[in-house]
């Protein structure tokens, strides 16, 4: 998936999204450490997560918070200086508000990457090294299906994380990003 702008514009953003326990987070940090010229990574959350109460009272609900903070990440990173070639944002967001906000991302275009990863796999990560077991559940694994359909259905590069360490699904994140890079030339 890329924003319909013409390839060559200068720059891409390549978002990493997946539900909770995916390995966004690990994975963009280790593509971080790789120190690729021309690339800089981001984290959505870096920007703070609002309570619920906040969310519902600024923006409508939580919702509506994801798809305008995704909105306004984009157009942030739309205007990063020239030598960024590529700004990667983690992010749990869903596909379609990337794909909505790309439009609006000017001058760069937008790549979007869904990390996954099997319930069991998911679960073992939140109560374990993350130590949030509060996190697995079922509403996790449910939002884990939707954001894995709706990846499917825009045609969104999928990486299932399950069986991978993290220094291999970086290594897959630094051949997209490379490609990136190879088409702005």
């Amino acid at each position: 998936m890329a924003s319909e702008r013409a390839a060559g514009t200068g720059a891409h953003i390549l978002v990493v999204t997946g539900a909770s326990g995916a390995g966004k987070t690990a994975t963009v940090r280790a593509l971080d450490a790789l120190s690729i010229p021309g690339v800089q990574c981001f984290h959505f959350d870096s920007i703070g997560v609002p309570t619920a109460e906040v969310m519902e009272r600024d923006h409508g609900g939580g919702e509506q918070w994801q798809a305008s903070t995704t909105a306004e990440w984009l157009a942030r990173l739309g205007g990063l200086p020239a030598h960024v070639r590529v700004a990667v944002l983690d992010g749990q967001t869903r596909p379609s508000f990337v794909v909505a906000a790309a439009a609006r991302a000017a001058p760069r275009t937008a790549q979007l990457v869904l990390l996954d990863c099997s319930s069991e796999v998911r679960a073992a990560r939140l109560c374990g090294l993350r130590r949030q077991p509060e996190l697995a559940s079922v509403r996790m694994d449910q939002w884990a299906s939707y954001l894995r359909e709706e990846a499917y259905a825009l045609g969104v590069t999928v990486i299932d994380t399950s069986a991978l360490p993290v220094t291999q699904v970086a290594e897959q994140l630094e051949e997209i990003v490379k490609r990136l890079i190879a088409s702005i030339a």
